[in-house]
C-alpha cells in the first residue's frame, strides 16, 4: 500500500476518530498529505497532534469548518489547496446514527441527521468537485452503511439519510465523469468503533453471529477499501456502493 497514494492530498471529513481516523492513518501511510477535519477545533488539534506523533514526516494539517454552510466548507478546502497544493481526494466520512423510534423523533433529530449525513457531503462535495475540476480530475468516496441496504429496527432516519447518500453517489459519479471525477461510496458493516465496543457483550455475541467471516470488522478494514477507491487501482470503477461487512446477511 506505500506509495498507492504518493503526490495525492486528500482531505477526510470525520477525521479525528474512528473509520475516519483509520482513513487519515492509511491515506498517510499510502504516501498522501492529509487534511483532517474535525467538528471543533480542539478535537481537531488533538487528532492532529496524535497523527504527528505517530507520523512525524509526514504532510498533515487540521481544519473545522461548518460541514453545512457552503462558505465555511469552501474556505477551509481552499486553505488545504493554498498549503497542498492541491486536492485530489475527499472522504466524506462525517456522520452521525440514530436509534430513536419513529413516534419519539423530535424535529431537532431530524435536522440534524439530513444536515450532517446528506447536506454536508453535498456541500463537500460541490466544494472539493470545483477544485478538482480545475486540476484535472480527483476523486470522491463517500461513507455510506449496510443499513442502507437492509434498514433497521429502530432509528429509520439514519439508513434513510445513507440511502440517499447511496443516490447520490451513483447521480455525482454521472454528473463529474466528464471532470475526469470518479465517485463511489463505502458501506461498512458491524464495525468495532467506540460506539459499537461500549456495548455489553450479550448484545455483541449476537451481532458477530450475523456475520459469515466469524469476526466484527475493525476501522483499518474499512480505511483499506478508501486507498483502494482513492487510488489508481480504481480507476474505472466509480458509482460503486462497496459493502465491507464480512458477508452480512440480513
Amino acid at each position: 500500500m506505500k506509495d498507492l497514494l504518493k503526490g495525492k492530498t486528500a482531505i477526510v471529513t470525520g477525521g479525528t476518530r474512528g473509520i475516519g481516523y483509520a482513513i487519515v492513518r492509511k491515506y498517510l501511510e499510502a504516501g498522501a498529505s492529509v487534511a483532517l477535519c474535525g467538528s471543533k477545533e480542539a478535537t481537531a488539534q488533538k487528532a492532529l497532534d496524535n497523527i504527528r506523533q505517530e507520523f512525524p514526516e509526514a504532510k498533515v494539517t487540521a481544519i473545522w469548518p461548518d460541514l453545512t454552510n457552503p462558505q465555511s466548507v469552501a474556505e477551509a478546502f481552499s486553505e488545504v489547496k493554498a498549503k497542498f497544493g492541491r486536492i485530489d481526494i475527499l472522504a466524506n466520512n462525517a456522520g452521525i446514527s440514530q436509534s430513536t423510534p419513529l413516534s419519539e423523533y423530535t424535529e431537532q433529530e431530524i435536522d440534524n441527521i439530513l444536515n450532517l449525513n446528506i447536506k454536508a457531503v453535498m456541500v463537500c462535495s460541490q466544494a472539493a468537485a470545483k477544485l478538482m475540476k480545475e486540476d484535472g480530475g480527483g476523486v470522491i468516496v463517500n461513507t455510506s452503511s449496510v443499513v442502507s441496504l437492509y434498514g433497521q429496527a429502530s432509528g429509520c432516519g439514519y439508513p434513510a439519510s445513507k440511502y440517499a447518500v447511496n443516490g447520490l453517489t451513483k447521480s455525482l459519479a454521472r454528473e463529474l465523469a466528464k471532470d475526469r471525477i470518479r465517485v463511489n461510496a463505502v458501506a461498512p458493516g458491524i464495525i468495532r468503533t467506540d460506539m459499537v465496543a461500549a456495548l455489553p457483550e450479550q448484545m455483541i455475541k449476537p451481532l458477530i453471529s450475523t456475520i459469515p467471516i466469524g469476526r466484527m470488522g475493525e476501522p483499518e478494514d474499512i480505511a483499506n477499501a478508501f486507498v483502494f477507491l482513492s487510488s489508481d487501482l480504481a480507476s474505472y470503477i466509480t458509482g460503486a456502493v462497496l459493502s465491507v461487512d464480512g458477508g452480512v446477511i440480513i
